[in-house]
């Protein structure tokens, strides 16, 4: 940090394994991912290729390098896999993961419908092979999964090797987790939470005001994920308390009141 300030909530540092923020990368250039490792690289913990862009972008192998040398794991998107899975080509995934030397994956079923026995066994495989995140939830905002389910899909995939679980709320934070308005489903989380240990969940929470809901709720080391390469910083100031939106969560409100 430039400078000191007392009573900031005590952060957890790199390597992680819980207080994750992961970006997500949808189409920076190499330029842009060098200025992003520079200004945001000590904030990000891992980043995520969106969805299936790595297919389409250019100098894929050296976008990878780059992130790979600052020390931030890099893994594609779980719609990716799900393109796979969707054309049979299982292993032609494995080897594509072997191929650019990523070291995590992400299993997910947001865009097919994927029996979750069948689902917990290609975690279970790419966990031999690599570290694997698991995602829950629909992009379907009219698919409505009770919190039950929720419970016993997430723990089904921790118990079939999954590192963490994440939360499904898509790259705009209106699906899964959030109504379209984008507003939390509070009696979900707080449900989930009862059953799942937090430090094990990804919450994918792309909006300020999500963000800034999770960490009153949970702390500054609440894992969030989705978050734009641009917004790292700022989601930084919103965790230690730095931020409007947070300022006296954690020092206390009587403390704003100076002279009163």
């Amino acid at each position: 940090m430039n400078y000191d300030l007392d009573n900031l909530p005590k952060r957890t540092e790199k390597p992680r394994q819980y207080g994750f923020t992961m970006a997500m990368d949808k189409g920076l250039s190499l330029r842009e991912v060098e200025d992003f490792i520079e200004t945001s690289g000590p904030y990000t913990d891992i980043v995520k290729l969106g969805w299936a862009t790595s297919f389409v972008t250019p100098n894929l192998k050296e976008k990878i390098k780059l992130y790979k040398e600052a020390n931030i794991p890099v893994y594609f998107g779980g719609t990716l896999f799900e393109a796979f899975i969707v054309r049979n080509q299982f292993d032609e995934y494995r080897k594509t993961i072997d191929k650019f030397g990523i070291e995590y994956a992400e299993v997910s079923d947001g865009s097919i419908e994927l029996d979750h026995d069948i689902k917990c066994d290609f975690i279970s495989k790419l966990s031999d092979q690599v570290t694997v995140l698991s995602e829950v939830g629909s992009k379907d905002d009219q698919k409505i999964i009770p919190p039950y389910k929720w419970i016993a899909l997430m723990q089904a995939e921790l118990d079939a090797g999954s590192w963490k679980v994440i939360g499904e709320a898509r790259e705009a934070g209106n699906v899964g987790l959030f109504r379209a308005s984008g507003e939390v489903r509070s009696g979900l989380v707080e449900e989930i939470l009862t059953k799942i240990p937090f430090e094990k969940i990804i919450w994918e929470a792309p909006q300020k005001a999500q963000q800034v809901w999770f960490i009153k709720l949970l702390g500054a080391n609440v894992n969030l994920g989705n978050i734009a390469p641009n917004e790292v910083i700022a989601l930084e100031t919103i965790r230690l308390g730095l931020r409007g939106d947070t300022f006296g969560h954690f020092i206390g409100e009587d403390a704003t009141r100076i002279g009163k």
